[in-house]
């Protein structure tokens, strides 16, 4: 399994959001055996939320041959051509790195401060796509290699049906689904691809949103599950097996399951003091999720 990084665009404890932390914080992933970058997408949200596209292009410069990604960007709430034309240009200055994750979102906040009434999303979202697909391959200046479109699935069979229809690759999230689900997932995804004479052997998976922190404290791992279950308006009790939060050996079995249910990449996400939790990861999970695989 690779290892992606979510850059760390929520504000979780009061700490200032700088452009240096950001900074460090790809270093740390490239340090630590990280493959991917990405950003994911809210306007409105229960903590700050830095802009993912605009934090993607602030690191472009830094990433070196890091993919960038958005897990997932919001065509319906930003409009699909502005998001066509912001992807082909990260396309074009990272020199074919980016991939563009997209989903309707699960967030009303997000819809209402734009106008548009939540429980319209699902049709206005396979419009924006068919949009959003056009606008990448007609607005110049066009990207000499096509920009991948992933699709943001919990796992559905109709989600499926979509991603097998309009996408290039599935984002799963790490904590709406347990490995179980998400290995039944992808046989459904499996026969929905062949069912379109498409190719189900190499097409990508990712698990986007692994909330984790690395702590051999239960206590303390206890504390961050309670205050993300706040957060996101969730049981503890239910995340707490979801989450890579704990010590090295319950991330890397979490994640040895994932792989084994057919993840390719797997997203973090610091629950906290992102840089420092990011290096920990690389050195102490990353080589024996390596070794184990």
């Amino acid at each position: 399994m690779k290892l992606g990084a979510h850059l760390p665009l929520i504000d979780f404890d009061g700490s200032p959001l700088e452009p240096s932390t950001l900074r460090a914080y790809v270093d740390a992933a490239r340090d630590g055996g990280f493959t991917a970058i990405s950003a994911n997408d809210h306007l409105v949200f229960q903590r700050p939320w830095l802009d993912g596209i605009v934090a993607l292009a602030s690191i472009l410069e830094r990433s070196g041959g890091l993919t960038l990604a958005t897990t997932v960007a919001l065509p319906v709430v930003r409009g699909p051509v502005p998001l066509a034309k912001a992807a082909a240009a990260l396309q074009i200055l990272s020199g074919g790195r980016f991939v563009l994750g997209v989903a309707p979102g699960s967030s009303v906040a997000d819809y209402d401060a734009v106008g548009v009434p939540f429980e319209e999303r699902w049709p206005r979202f396979d419009d924006a796509v068919r949009v959003l697909r056009s606008a990448l391959a007609e607005l110049e200046p066009v990207p000499a290699r096509p920009v991948p479109v992933w699709i943001g699935s919990w796992g559905s069979a109709a989600g499926l049906s979509r991603v097998a229809r309009h996408g290039d690759g599935w984002l799963a999230s790490a904590y709406n689904t347990t490995p179980g689900r998400l290995a039944a997932g992808v046989d459904i995804l499996r026969e929905a691809l062949r069912a379109r004479g498409r190719d189900d052997t190499a097409f990508p998976i990712a698990l986007a949103t692994m909330w984790t922190y690395l702590t051999s404290s239960r206590e303390e791992a206890r504390a961050k599950v309670e205050a993300l279950g706040a957060m996101l308006n969730r049981d503890p009790a239910e995340l707490a097996p979801q989450v890579l939060v704990g010590d090295a050996d319950h991330c890397r079995a979490i994640l040895q399951d994932y792989a084994d249910a057919g993840v390719g990449t797997t997203f973090l996400w610091p629950l906290g003091d992102p840089v420092t939790q990011l290096r920990r990861f690389g050195a102490e999970v990353a080589p024996r999720l390596v070794e184990g695989s």
